[in-house]
C-alpha cells in the first residue's frame, strides 16, 4: 500500500507565512525559510506554498522564497497562487518547485490545465479546488480566495480535471478551513471516488484523529494541514506516529 503523504501549507503574503479561519481573519505565523527548514527536519514529506496575494509583484516575491527554500529544503515543493500562464508555471518550477498549483486560472481557462500537463507532465499540475455546501446538497467550486462563487460542482469540476490531465487535486473545504474540528470526509471521498488521481484532503484539521479519519472515512491519498502544525498544537512527527500507531503507512 502506497504511504499516505503528510503535508504542512504555508499561505505566504509579501513573504511572510500568515493563517486564517475560513479563508478569513489572518495572523502571522512566521518566515518561510525557517518554517521549510523546520518542516524538513520533522519528517514532513512534501510542502505546500500558496501565494494569496497573488500580483504580478507577489510572484516575485514568491519565487525568491521558493528559490531559497529549495536550496536548503530537499523534499517536494508545491506551489500556488495567482499562476495564470504556462510562463509562470515555468518560473516558479525554474525556481525550484516540484509541483504548480493553480485554481482560479484553471476554472477560467481549463485548456491551462491541459497545456501545463503537455509542457511540463501531469506531475507537476495540481488543481487547487476550493468548495463550500449547498443549502440545496452537493458542493459549489469557489475561485479568487474564496471571494467568488462560480456556479461550478465541485465533483463534476474535478471529474473534468482529471480529463484534462490534472496529476493531483487538492481539494479545500472552505465550510471546514481553519475550524479545527475535521475534514469534510463525505467531500473527499466523493471527489476521489470520480478520479483516477490522487487527491490531498484539506482544511479542517484540529488533532490526528481527523488526519485518520481522512484517511479511513475520507479515503484520501494525502493530508494537508497548516493550524495544528504552524502554532505547535500536534507536530508533523508526533501525526505520524500515531497515524501509524493506528496502521495507516506512512514514512517515518
Amino acid at each position: 500500500m502506497l504511504t499516505k503523504r503528510i503535508i504542512p501549507c504555508l499561505d505566504v503574503t509579501a513573504g511572510r507565512v500568515v493563517k486564517g479561519i475560513s479563508f478569513v481573519q489572518l495572523r502571522d505565523a512566521g518566515d518561510p525559510m525557517e518554517m521549510a527548514a523546520f518542516y524538513d527536519k520533522e519528517g514532513a514529506d512534501e510542502l505546500v506554498f500558496l501565494d494569496i496575494t497573488a500580483s504580478s509583484d507577489a510572484r516575485e516575491i514568491m519565487a525568491g522564497v521558493v528559490d531559497r527554500v529549495s536550496d536548503q529544503v530537499f523534499i517536494p515543493l508545491t506551489v500556488g497562487g495567482g499562476l495564470r500562464s504556462i510562463e509562470d508555471m515555468r518560473r516558479i518550477l525554474e525556481a525550484g518547485a516540484d509541483k504548480v498549483a493553480i485554481n482560479t486560472p484553471a476554472v477560467e481557462n481549463p485548456s491551462l490545465v491541459a497545456w501545463g500537463a503537455e509542457k511540463f507532465g501531469s506531475q507537476c499540475i495540481v488543481v487547487a479546488i476550493d468548495a463550500k455546501r449547498r443549502t440545496e446538497g452537493g458542493w459549489e467550486v469557489y475561485t479568487y480566495g474564496g471571494r467568488r462563487s462560480t456556479g461550478k460542482d465541485a465533483l463534476k469540476w474535478a471529474e473534468e480535471v482529471y480529463s484534462l490531465g490534472a496529476g493531483e487535486i487538492l481539494l479545500t473545504s472552505m465550510d471546514a478551513d481553519g475550524h479545527q474540528n475535521g475534514y469534510d470526509l463525505e467531500l473527499t471521498r466523493e471527489v476521489g471516488r470520480r478520479v483516477g488521481i490522487p487527491v490531498i484532503a484539506s482544511g479542517g484539521a484540529g488533532e490526528p484523529e481527523h488526519l485518520y479519519k481522512a484517511v479511513v472515512e475520507g479515503e484520501a491519498d494525502a493530508l494537508l494541514a497548516a493550524s495544528i502544525f504552524h502554532y505547535g498544537t500536534h507536530p508533523v512527527r508526533q501525526v505520524k506516529e500515531y497515524l501509524a500507531s493506528r496502521g495507516v503507512p506512512v514514512r517515518l
